[in-house]
């Protein structure tokens, strides 16, 4: 509790401004302005309501949905690397375990801004595309994981939003078990961090536990049709 007192006593200003770039950036909504773009029309008027790449590639098509998924994607990537070269300049491992608080706080934000976009009455998508580019740019492991997870589950059920409420259930602790054994020095040969503090260990499970939860709360009218059966599987718009 005290390191995470200090980091933000410390860098207080550079927390305030990742958190707002983080927000801002992810509330530029990629599937909205790409079916704007495409059909002229609001893709949260169609099909399941969600602006996110799913819905694109079911209402609009292949193209803008890769199209999505790459502005989703890169916007997670572009929210953490402002965090991290905001602390680029700090030395010594306990500023390498700062640079790690802002940028899983970058991550969080960058969710957030997604799925609750103020430039478009926070109204977004459901954050899985961002959160994956989170994963990449914070803890890379944690992706592996969830990418072997949601492939064996797609394979099995062909539903996206199954392997993603599977998926991001299973994030914290993925990420508790990553960390934890970097912190007991097991897995340090292949760690993003260098001997981790059990306080930071705490926080990223806390965080990836938010964005876990904020994703399946999104997820909550996929999950009504998931227990009722009338959850679609995934079939691209022909164009």
């Amino acid at each position: 509790m005290n390191e995470l007192v200090s980091f933000f006593s410390a860098y207080w200003l550079q927390s305030i401004i990742a958190v707002l770039a983080a927000y801002l950036i992810s509330s530029v909504n990629t599937s909205i302005i790409v079916t704007q773009i495409v059909l002229h029309k609001d893709i949260r008027t169609m099909g399941s309501g969600n602006a996110g790449f799913t819905n694109v590639l079911r209402c609009v098509g292949k193209v803008p949905a890769a199209v999505t998924f790459i502005g989703d994607f890169l916007k997670g990537m572009i929210s953490v690397a402002i965090a991290y070269f905001l602390m680029f300049s700090v030395q010594g491992h306990q500023e390498e375990i700062y640079r790690g608080y802002l940028m899983y706080l970058a991550g969080l934000f960058a969710v957030v801004g997604h799925t609750f976009p103020i430039y478009y009455k926070f109204k977004g998508g459901k954050g899985v595309v961002t959160t994956f580019a989170v994963m990449l740019m914070t803890d890379w492991r944690t992706l592996v994981c969830a990418l072997l997870i949601f492939a064996i589950f797609f394979m099995i059920s062909k539903i996206i939003s199954l392997c993603a409420v599977i998926n991001f259930t299973f994030y914290p602790v993925s990420a508790f078990l990553w960390r934890f054994l970097d912190y007991k020095g097991i897995t340090s040969a292949i760690s993003p961090l260098d001997n981790p503090t059990l306080p930071f260990v705490i926080y990223v499970v806390v965080v990836s536990f938010l964005i876990g939860l904020l994703i399946v709360f999104r997820h909550k009218d996929n999950i009504k049709r998931l227990l009722n059966g009338t959850e679609k599987k995934i079939k691209a718009k022909t164009n």
